[in-house]
């Protein structure tokens, strides 16, 4: 019965459709409509604007009224403003045509700002022109659009019925700026490398795989942009970035999206420590830019980002919050160690996987507050230099906030046998059955043959930043367009 009522709603706006075709106004060939003003600059500066003509357009979000005179309220870009709409002044043909007009329609509207006896600030409409035909219904307005699924799927409806979320985006679209801005002015310059790649390279994980036709070969939805980037510092170029989409063929929560946005950036003759600073002044920088303030609160936590950040070495951390210390053991010792916090030592293991895997388990859930994580084993971090002083350990860095990491940077390897070594060693993880293990990248190695100065990098998660920036539980709240499973039969 529902669907029949529905199918019948559709109908009459298509036959009020016709109508207004019939009448010469088809609202499908209006092309263009002028506009001088908008819904929260008429609010904001209603003493400039009263008793003033404007020119506004948006979509019917009310209907009120009966007879000769009626309220709509409107939605352009800003916000909504109610609209009044009375017979003796459209005439009385605009005004039956006016009265075809349902709620979900784009119209154009001029007419004089004024305020109603009730205080409202409102345009009394001396024209109001369709400008496109909804022929879909909008969610009942009373409810709106609040399942979270269907708000994702269709999220031109969620803009429209709820349209708070834009807030969200905004905020997205001023802190992509205002990283840009940051790096900028420090000498960085931004560049393109290829999203599709014939080796999946510069990060751990799984690739989307697609087929060149021409070439007859596969190729990869690039996973990271480091193995290029790279390639532009061996090149000459002192300091790059860029941001963009990279896809990875893993898991899906409210912390991950198959593509998602990163960006990396790279310092010839810098190093991890200098990462780490950049890393804590771009987060403070946006925070304080965008929100006015670098301490935050996310989901009833507070969070403050005001550099500068805690500092622990791995080693340090698992030794503080699992109780073990694996500094100056063996891979036996770890092994047993391992047993006592039910971690289980499987073939391909070393020591290094071993406490990184206490990390993962005991460590990750207290770093709530922005702390720099050091000194990852050389086994995990196959593209970061050796820690001088101890060859098992890396120059390197993850930032970890709300739990989550946030950036991972590291001393960049530069020596080609050494690195060489470390794919070999990836490729026998892959032998074992390690899908995300690293591959050999012979063209990679041939610049570092050629000479990579000492470089410090850097790669900064976008997505799970914005989440914390806007307070959004999920990442599908900060993706315009998530990664969604296709409805069969839609």
């Amino acid at each position: 019965m529902e669907e029949k009522s529905l199918s019948e709603i559709l109908q009459v706006r298509r036959d009020k459709l016709q109508k207004l075709k019939e009448k010469g106004l088809d609202p499908f060939k209006v092309e263009k409509f002028e506009r001088n003003a908008f819904s929260k600059n008429i609010k904001d500066s209603f003493d400039e604007y009263e008793g003033k003509n404007v020119r506004m357009a948006g979509r019917i979000m009310a209907k009120r009224g009966m007879g000769k005179a009626s309220f709509i309220d409107i939605l352009d870009k800003d916000g909504r403003i109610q609209i009044f709409v009375k017979k003796d002044v459209l005439g009385e043909d605009s005004f039956e045509n006016f009265q075809m007009y349902d709620i979900g329609d784009i119209v154009g509207v001029a007419g004089d700002v004024f305020k109603t006896r009730k205080g409202e600030i409102s345009v009394k409409a001396s024209e109001v022109c369709i400008l496109t035909k909804s022929l879909q219904v909008l969610p009942e307005k009373w409810h709106g659009l609040k399942d979270p699924d269907l708000r994702y799927r269709q999220r031109y409806l969620d803009l429209i019925v709820n349209p708070e979320v834009k807030e969200a985006f905004i905020i997205r679209s001023k802190v992509v700026k205002a990283i840009k801005e940051y790096l900028d002015e420090r000498g960085y310059l931004e560049v393109d490398t290829p999203i599709l790649n014939t080796i999946p390279g510069g990060a751990v994980a799984k690739p989307f795989v697609t087929h060149h036709n021409t070439l007859d070969i596969d190729m990869y939805m690039r996973i990271a942009n480091e193995l290029y980037l790279k390639r532009l510092i061996v090149g000459g170029f002192d300091k790059v970035y860029e941001m963009g989409r990279m896809f990875r063929n893993e898991g899906m929560s409210m912390k991950h999206n198959p593509e998602y946005t990163a960006i990396e950036l790279y310092a010839a003759y810098e190093d991890y420590q200098y990462m780490m600073e950049i890393t804590e002044n771009i987060v403070a920088y946006c925070a304080e830019k965008v929100l006015g303030t670098t301490i935050i609160n996310y989901q009833g936590t507070e969070i403050d980002f005001t550099p500068p950040w805690k500092r622990l070495s791995m080693t340090e951390a698992v030794k503080q919050y699992a109780g073990i210390d694996f500094a100056e053991m063996n891979f036996e010792e770890a092994s047993s160690a391992a047993k006592k916090l039910h971690i289980e030592v499987t073939e391909g293991m070393s020591k290094g996987h071993i406490i990184n895997e206490a990390f993962e388990e005991y460590v990750e859930e207290h770093l709530v507050q922005p702390t720099f994580i050091t000194h990852h084993p050389v086994e995990v971090s196959p593209l970061s230099k050796r820690n001088p002083d101890n060859p098992e350990i890396t120059n390197r860095f993850e930032a970890f906030a709300n739990t989550w990491e946030l950036a991972n940077a590291f001393s960049e390897l530069n020596d080609p046998i050494d690195q060489r070594g470390r794919f070999e060693a990836q490729l026998k993880q892959r032998e074992l059955g390690d899908e995300e293990a690293h591959r050999m990248d012979e063209d990679f190695l041939r610049a570092l043959e050629v000479g990579m100065p000492p470089t410090g990098g850097l790669g900064i998660g976008i997505d799970r930043l914005l989440m914390l920036l806007t307070d959004s539980p999920s990442i599908r709240d900060v993706i315009l367009f998530p990664t969604m499973k296709p409805i069969v039969n839609e």
